[in-house]
């Protein structure tokens, strides 16, 4: 959840202040996304989708004849294409706008109109990918060499015939697009619970009541007062595992979810399932989470320099987010942050950085957190025909001004797919889309570094980049390992509950940040923080926030220190939407993630900057 800001005039230099307003109306327009970009009204989102729910129906004129001729098939690709690019339309105005107060059951009613329009519309189609699926290798060539508009939908074509053994009859394909009904209720359950439903814990911070909800617990969890940090976390914690069986069945149905589709789609794995849509190999997720395991060492390096620098005989789970530097407060406006960024991605080009001035001057983010607000960030770039838009919940820190940047890389991304690729091509994959992020983080991180020569600051902002690495590389990979372990014991058949998640949670993060080495004690209550991590529900999504790490270091140098080339390079990588499979696009940057390369790159630029930052410690007598 979110809190808010005082005045569009006021100069707020910490989050303190910020958290104190909980209702959207007080929040100065500039600072909310205009969604009449979108439908300038709920009377003409509904006329828009009772138009779509009618024009539908057409699809069904097309069946039996998408492989007679190439104009058929072409027409009937276009006229589909065209309806799901309208849907998606309605479905992210629906979303963001209960996004805006998750406690708003109108919203929530709307969302749950679209998924039943799109169940319809997956129902009406269901026969569409069992006949293309009848076409041969030299039957389509054949046709594209007819119908130039089919280069359009070569890429797709050829994907779906290389998934054909995965594709079942038009009855099975009708059942399967009528499950979806069932298959999200576990995560639009668990969202509507933990965003605006759970009664979060009350404690007492310096004399006054705080409601530990999302945001005042990423706020807090990060005082340089221990005490207050210790009794967040258990608060916090605590509180959660007082619903370990609601948590722990909402997760479990989120899996059985995924293993009823991977056993209708005949996939060995629900992960293999899961990466198969970008025609990646389980080996990339597997060498991840070994080629991590295997530098833990490096990780409890940063642990130990962390340790340290806090000036702590033992560190704790509850020490991790505080201040690494003592008074040194990386606190951001907004407006110091828009400038900060704006500087940093010069190295991108003019293009780019008015596009950017774009997105923060015509409202397409919406800043500050208010009570009921989803919590966390993204960016939603799926409206084709209008722009990208960004949700964030800021705080007023230098991650939140790390989370604008990064969630801005995800828009610029989705801005010039959608500017250059056809509407059907335009849906890149996750693998690649946290590259864009990750890159913007690089930059900002690389550009302050360039400012800022004071020992104590410097150490900050070194100290934010080793924060990234272990939030994005060692905390997203242990996330994957854990999701690798709970799909293997459902696939075998055995028990998942919330007491199962917690062992299971709690052996894992003690193995990753060691535990029985005495090198961080992670106390018996974190047990429960699996239960708040919503990516959970995403199935196999977060070990590409760590490749695309990898990745976007590997990348970064390119753009900071290689020639005009490269950069373009990366920025036709930004534009190349869905035209390959992930891992050619990358090569195509520059980057093989068939290599240990960007891995080897990441390891080695981490213990750069710990070697820095320990020279800067000992000039300093620390």
């Amino acid at each position: 959840m979110k809190t808010k800001l005082i005045t569009a005039m006021m100069v707020l230099s910490t989050s303190m202040a910020m958290s104190q307003m909980k209702v959207r109306e007080e929040l100065p327009e500039k600072y909310k996304w205009n969604l009449t970009d979108l439908y300038v009204s709920d009377d003409a989102w509904r006329a828009e989708k009772d138009r779509l729910q009618e024009e539908m129906q057409k699809s069904a004129k097309y069946k039996g004849k998408l492989t007679q001729n190439a104009a058929i098939l072409l027409e009937a690709l276009e006229f589909n294409s065209n309806l799901a690019k309208e849907m998606v339309r309605l479905s992210s105005y629906a979303s963001m706008n209960s996004d805006e107060d998750t406690r708003v059951t109108k919203y929530a009613g709307m969302k749950q109109e679209l998924q039943q329009l799109f169940t319809q519309y997956g129902a009406l189609t269901a026969y569409m990918e069992p006949e293309l699926l009848t076409l041969q290798e030299d039957q389509l060539k054949s046709f594209i060499a007819q119908e130039k508009g089919l280069e359009t939908y070569k890429f797709y074509l050829n994907d779906l015939l290389r998934k054909r053994a995965h594709r079942g009859s038009e009855d099975v394909e009708k059942v399967l697009a009528y499950s979806s009904l069932m298959s999200g209720n576990a995560a639009n359950i668990y969202s509507t619970f933990y965003n605006a439903e759970f009664p979060h814990a009350v404690i007492e911070i310096e004399g006054k009541p705080v409601i530990l909800n999302s945001a005042n617990f990423a706020l807090y969890r990060g005082s340089d007062d221990r005490s207050i940090r210790k009794q967040v976390f258990e608060a916090y914690f605590n509180q959660l595992n007082k619903f370990q069986r609601t948590f722990g069945a909402q997760l479990s149905g989120n899996i059985n979810a995924a293993l009823f589709s991977t056993k209708a789609r005949n996939y060995n794995s629900t992960l293999e399932r899961a990466l198969d849509a970008g025609n990646i190999p389980t080996a990339v997720y597997h060498n991840l989470v070994n080629n991590v395991n295997d530098n833990l060492e490096t990780f409890h390096r940063y642990l130990n320099l962390r340790k340290r620098m806090m000036g702590l005989d033992t560190l704790h789970y509850y020490d991790l987010y505080a201040p690494l530097v003592d008074k040194v407060d990386l606190a951001y406006t907004v407006e110091e942050s828009i400038d900060n960024i704006l500087k940093s991605l010069k190295p991108l080009g003019k293009e780019y950085t008015t596009v950017s001035q774009k997105a923060f001057n015509e409202r397409w983010i919406d800043m500050y957190p208010n009570e009921g607000k989803r919590s966390g960030a993204y960016s939603n770039g799926s409206a084709y025909d209008v722009h990208p838009y960004i949700l964030m919940n800021y705080n007023g820190k230098y991650n939140d001004m790390s989370t604008l940047t990064h969630e801005l890389g995800h828009t610029m991304h989705s801005y010039l797919t959608n500017k250059k690729q056809h509407f059907a091509n335009s849906n890149y994959s996750i693998f690649v889309a946290e590259v864009a992020s990750t890159l913007n983080e690089e930059l900002l991180n690389d550009y302050m570094l360039k400012q800022i020569k004071d020992d104590e600051t410097r150490l900050a902002i070194l100290g934010n980049y080793l924060e990234g690495a272990k939030g994005t590389l060692y905390r997203q990979t242990q996330f994957a390992e854990f999701e690798a372990m709970i799909h293997d014991k459902a696939a075998k058949g055995q028990a998942l509950t919330g007491e199962d998640f917690d062992q299971m949670y709690l052996e894992l993060t003690r193995k990753y940040y060691g535990h029985d080495k005495n090198v961080c004690i992670v106390d018996d209550n974190v047990k429960s923080e699996w239960s708040y991590i919503p990516h959970f529900y995403y199935n196999f999504y977060v070990y590409q926030y760590a490749t695309s790490f990898t990745a976007s270091t590997a990348l970064s140098e390119k753009v900071l220190n290689g020639t005009d080339k490269d950069r373009k390079k990366y920025l036709d990588f930004l534009a190349s939407g869905s035209t390959k499979y992930p891992v050619e696009l990358l090569v195509d940057a520059g980057v093989d993630m068939n290599t240990s390369e960007p891995f080897d790159l990441t390891i080695a630029k981490i213990n750069k900057v710990m070697t820095e930052m320990e020279a800067i410690l000992t000039r300093m007598g620390k």
